[in-house]
């Protein structure tokens, strides 16, 4: 009984403990989200006064190529990967220096037009301002880490203004195929907390009108598979695409400042021959596919080149919103192909590409219930679950472990980053029932 006494009352103080720094937390990271949305917005308004402001994108990708090589290299790209790092080799230990130029180098790039997203950024700032809190008050590295996981959380909720999916997502995200669920109850407190704080100081979210979506019917099922696969490859193709600019980046072996003159002109190229709508958050085409209306049917083909572009030739940012630009108009392309309802379809998108591309089903799905009501979540589910296992043993977040293989055909190393995971299948005559039932071939079946 004194035993139990005990084990109950060690709970209890745990769950207070972490009800309070969570909380710290979200204030925290809810209040730097804010400044940093709000001087990000403002910058946009002003930049958008001067209607060829595109035209300083070589400069802006330079400044910030400059910025984040000299200061803070950590802040260069995309910004979740590096607190995912620092979870997983440093004990959550983030340099101080990186909050700041993180903040300045991403309103730099997607102010002058850079495609970038704005959740990585307040995931990194958040996750750097915990570290910071953690080693302030002596926390213990396992202490410290679900102290930075929380500042995930939180960031994710203050952009999206979804705390349920910003709690799974920052628990779902650090591994492949394992849930941190130690740091369930605390991501959730911080990402309750930093939604409130910044929805109550003024900051707006994407209201997407929730899509008509028709009953179950074995067509609109079918439809519903067909677009997982396509989400799948299509989340497949966005990280190649990424690795293309990341290796085109690294022949250019020019200075950093060259390297985003380099890429800056490749983007006013881009918008010459097309247009701006494929630069900056692209909130307005998200919105607009999401309501239904007609988006250009290649426009989720540019969004990926130009963010590969920012991000792989000096800009700073984050890469979620850029998938929710990508899956969305895909979805809607799809849609508009097979007759179906544009808005359902790309509220599938726009869940099924980031589920696939980040390895974050679970989160994807729940994410699309905050959006788009529950009545979706059976094919988000659908969709969001197909679209995880297409994309396969990649991400566009490579610094994630793989802890579970996608399927027991293939044999890899646990607990390694994906970005340099090795992968074989693990009979060299592999046949459609080993695929189907998991038996491995017989060794005297095997090629001599």
């Amino acid at each position: 009984m004194t035993t139990r006494l005990t084990e109950l009352a060690i709970l209890f103080f745990s769950v207070a403990k972490w009800f309070l720094l969570a909380g710290v937390v979200g204030l925290l990271v809810g209040l730097s989200s804010t400044l940093f949305l709000i001087l990000l917005q403002s910058s946009l308004v002003f930049m958008q006064s001067f209607p060829y402001a595109f035209l300083l994108l070589p400069i802006g990708l330079a400044l910030s190529a400059l910025m984040t090589t000299k200061l803070a290299p950590r802040a260069q790209g995309y910004g979740t990967e590096q607190v995912i790092r620092a979870i997983h080799q440093e004990g959550g230990k983030i340099h101080p220096r990186m909050i700041p130029v993180k903040f300045v180098a991403t309103i730099v790039t997607i102010a002058s037009g850079g495609s970038a997203g704005n959740v990585g950024p307040c995931a990194q700032i958040g996750g750097g301002l915990c570290s910071a809190l953690g080693q302030l008050i002596r926390l213990e590295d396992v202490d410290r880490i679900r102290l930075v996981v929380c500042g995930i959380s939180a960031g994710f909720a203050a952009v999206f203004g979804t705390p349920v999916a910003g709690a799974l997502f920052a628990i779902e995200v650090l591994w492949i195929g394992r849930l941190s669920y130690g740091a369930l109850f605390p991501s959730l407190v911080s990402a309750f907390v930093g939604y409130q704080v910044t929805s109550t100081l003024g900051i707006a979210y994407l209201s997407p009108v929730s899509p008509s979506v028709p009953s179950l019917t074995i067509h609109f099922f079918l439809s519903v598979g067909l677009a997982g696969v396509t989400f799948g490859v299509a989340a497949f193709i966005f990280v190649e695409i990424l690795g293309i600019g990341k290796r085109l980046s690294n022949l250019t072996k020019t200075s950093p400042v060259l390297t985003g003159v380099i890429g800056g002109s490749s983007l006013i190229a881009v918008t010459l021959l097309f247009s701006d709508d494929y630069l900056g958050l692209g909130w307005t085409m998200v919105a607009q596919a999401l309501k239904g209306d007609d988006v250009p049917w290649y426009a989720f083909a540019l969004k990926a080149i130009t963010t590969s572009v920012t991000l792989n030739f000096g800009g700073s940012g984050g890469i979620l919103l850029p998938l929710c630009f990508y899956g969305a108009a895909l979805g809607s392309a799809l849609a508009h192909g097979l007759g179906l309802d544009p808005a359902t379809f790309a509220a599938l998108g726009l869940v099924s590409v980031l589920a696939g591309a980040t390895n974050t089903p679970i989160a994807a799905i729940v994410l699309a219930m905050e959006l788009f009501g529950p009545a979706i979540a059976p094919y988000a589910a659908t969709s969001c679950a197909m679209s995880y296992l297409l994309t396969g043993h990649r991400s566009v977040i490579p610094t994630q472990l793989l802890h579970e293989s996608k399927s027991p055909t293939f044999s890899l190393a646990s607990q390694q980053e994906i970005e340099g995971a090795t992968w074989d299948i693990k009979s060299r005559r592999t046949t459609f029932t080993n695929i189907f039932f998991g038996k491995p071939s017989s060794p005297d079946s095997s090629d001599e």
